[in-house]
């Protein structure tokens, strides 16, 4: 019983840790959003240049028919 009462506290205090600082979460954080940025920039890159293959054997866009002007009646 002895060893239970003194072993408890010992293990709630090994249990606490210390939490991080504020800068070391937020240098964390800005890198893992700094990746997330990089990740999307190379999709949209990668979307872009599938985009502008796909486009290469199509034909130009006709331009729009006007109607006549009118003769003012």
């Amino acid at each position: 019983m002895r060893a239970a009462v003194l072993l408890v506290p010992l293990l709630l205090l090994a249990a606490c840790k210390d939490e991080p600082r504020f800068e070391e979460r937020y240098d964390k954080a800005a890198k893992e959003i700094e990746a997330r940025a990089k990740a999307m920039d190379a999709d949209i890159a990668k979307s872009d240049a599938a985009a502008s293959a796909a486009s290469e054997g199509l034909q130009p866009a006709a331009k729009p028919s006007n109607a006549p002007p009118s003769s003012g009646e």
